[in-house]
C-alpha cells in the first residue's frame, strides 16, 4: 500500500522544501578513498539556485558533524544580507541547526557505553570518535586522513562515551562495510539506531533519530509537510528520508537497498544527477 505521504502519480505537484544529502548527492566520491571532493559542479549549483529562487526551502541533511557542514552551505552561497539563514539537519538527525551564524536549535542525546563496548569486542582496534563541537572530534586513536572534520583530540574511551551523545562513529581500516552490516544486525545494539557506511565506518545514534526525524522538525517549524519534500540521497542513512519524503529519489551508485526505498532512482553523481532531479520540478 503507498503511503499517504507520497505524491500521488498524477499531480502537479513542486516541492515546497528539497532535503538534499551531502557527501555522494552534492560532493562527488573520489574513487576509492571514502572521501569527497570539497566542490560543488555548477550544474548542481545552479539547479539548487533555481529550486531557492522559486520559494522551495532548501535543507542540507548529512551524517557530517555540524562544523563539517558549514563549508558547503558556504560554497553553495544559499545565505546573505538579503537571504534567510538556513536550515540544516546535521549527524544524521541527531542536530538540527541554523546558519549563519551557526545555532543549535535541537539536538538528540543518548547513553552510548554499552553499544560501543560491545563493538570493541568484536573489533577491538577499531577506532571510535564523538563530536567535540566547534573544535572537532574526540577520538581514542587518530582517523585516516581526510576523512574527520576539524581538530582530532586523542581521548581514553571511557572518557569518550562517559556522558549522553548525540552521535558516535566506530571506524575499522581493516574491516569492510559487508563486515560492520553482518555485526550491527548480530548485536542488535540495543537502545541505539545503527547506520553502515559505504567502508566500515559505523554511525550509532539515539532510538528514533535519523534524517527523517531531524526534516520532521524542520517542517514543523517552516509549515511544510512531508509530502511537500524532494529528498535525494545516496547512502544508507538516507533510507528513512527518502521513504519519509513526498518524492525520495536514489542517486543512480547508490547500494540497491537504497535504490529499492526510493520512489525513483536519478542518474549518478559523476553525471551531476542531483541536477537532474532537481530540474525535473525547477526548470
Amino acid at each position: 500500500m503507498a503511503s499517504s505521504r507520497k505524491v500521488p502519480r498524477a499531480s502537479s505537484w513542486q516541492p515546497r522544501l528539497v532535503a538534499l544529502d551531502i557527501d555522494g548527492t552534492l560532493l562527488k566520491w573520489v574513487e576509492g578513498s571514502g572521501q569527497t571532493h570539497e566542490e560543488i559542479a555548477p550544474a548542481v549549483y545552479d539547479a539548487v539556485h533555481r529550486a531557492f529562487d522559486a520559494g522551495a526551502h532548501v535543507v542540507l541533511a548529512s551524517g557530517r558533524s555540524p562544523h563539517g557542514m558549514t563549508r558547503i552551505a558556504d560554497l553553495l552561497e544559499l545565505h546573505g544580507d538579503e537571504k534567510d539563514r538556513l536550515w540544516v539537519v546535521a549527524s544524521n538527525g541527531a542536530v538540527v541547526f541554523r546558519y549563519p551564524p551557526l545555532e543549535v536549535v535541537h539536538e538528540e542525546t543518548f547513553d552510548a557505553r554499552a553499544a560501543v563496548t560491545e563493538i570493541l569486542e568484536h573489533h577491538p582496534e577499531a577506532l571510535v570518535a564523538v563530536e567535540e563541537r566547534g573544535v572537532g572530534y574526540r577520538v581514542n586513536r587518530h582517523f585516516p586522513d581526510g576523512e574527520l572534520s576539524g581538530e582530532m583530540v586523542i581521548t581514553d574511551i571511557e572518557k569518550i562515551v562517559d556522558g549522553p551523545v548525540s552521535r558516535v562513529i566506530i571506524r575499522d581500516p581493516n574491516s569492510t562495510a559487508d563486515e560492520f552490516v553482518a555485526l550491527a544486525e548480530k548485536l542488535g545494539l540495543h537502545g541505539t539506531n545503527y547506520v553502515v557506511g559505504w567502508t566500515a565506518w559505523l554511525d550509532l545514534a539515539p532510538v528514533g533519530v535519523s534524517k527523517a526525524s531531524g526534516l520532521q522538525h524542520v517542517v514543523d517549524k517552516v509549515g511544510v509537510r512531508p509530502v511537500d519534500v524532494l529528498a535525494i540521497g545516496d547512502g544508507r542513512n538516507d533510507i528513512e528520508m527518502l521513504q519519509w519524503a513526498g518524492r525520495g529519489v536514489a542517486m543512480g551508485q547508490a547500494v540497491d537497498e537504497v535504490k529499492a526505498v526510493a520512489d525513483d532512482v536519478a542518474p549518478t553523481v559523476y553525471e551531476d544527477g542531483a541536477a537532474q532531479e532537481m530540474d525535473r520540478w525547477f526548470a
